[in-house]
């Protein structure tokens, strides 16, 4: 059986000692000592105590980014469903260690408010998506996107704590069903720019005949491209 890492070794040994000591209590020290390397060896792969607790956030971040950015204006949706998959089955990779950290999140405010901050980070970037998914820049498209993003966060979210709890044997089932119920929220279709271009259909009932009526259609519609 191979060594573990040295970074692997430091998140054991911190989450032991914090188990033990209490977080405020452990320094970097006395987690370098209990994994066997040097404050040098520590540095090298965390900045902090508090990022040993934390899973590389910008890395899962860029993952999201990179998913989010191969779709197109059809395939928009499926794109943010897969992204919210990629996160949780990080969670569950970790198994134990991401317990871990829940627990001991539930306990220290300063990690859960990091932990919040974190938290929207990926909803700025969910809701930078879906804004320009819709491609309308008024304000109220942008409290729709907001809310739409907030959906997807909080959807995660949710399966993410009860799989932290011990609640769900089959996580990812779950999300799948949580985002297929925040999707129906989203707008069926949003028009694209053909559509823009497109002719527009006028249908109502008249006593006129057509021949007369076709040159005041024709500036009904032309007056409403102008616009």
């Amino acid at each position: 059986m191979s060594k573990p890492s040295a970074r692997a070794r430091l998140a054991d040994a911190a989450f032991a000692l914090f188990d033990e000591r209490g977080y405020e209590q452990t320094t970097v020290d006395d987690i370098a000592e209990r994994a066997g390397v040097g404050r040098t060896t520590f540095f090298r792969h965390y900045r902090s105590k508090e990022a040993v607790i934390f899973p590389d956030h910008d890395r899962l971040l860029g993952l999201i980014n990179d998913r989010l950015a191969t779709s197109n204006h059809s395939t928009a949706l499926a794109a943010v469903s897969d992204a919210v998959r990629l996160v949780l089955l990080h969670y569950v990779d970790e198994g134990d260690l991401a317990r871990q950290r829940y627990a001991l999140t539930s306990k220290v405010a300063a990690l859960r408010d990091r932990e919040i901050a974190s938290v929207a980070r990926y909803q700025r970037l969910f809701r930078e998506f879906i804004s320009n998914w819709m491609g309308d820049p008024t304000e109220s498209a942008s409290l729709r996107a907001e809310l739409m993003a907030s959906a997807v966060v909080s959807a995660h979210n949710h399966v993410l704590r009860r799989w932290l709890r011990g609640e769900s044997v089959d996580p990812v089932a779950e999300v799948d069903e949580a985002m297929r119920e925040v999707l129906v929220l989203f707008p069926s279709r949003i028009p694209s720019e053909a559509d823009a271009r497109g002719a527009t259909v006028v249908a109502f009932r008249t006593g006129r005949d057509l021949d007369s009526l076709l040159p005041d259609l024709r500036r009904l519609i032309e007056g409403g491209a102008e616009r």
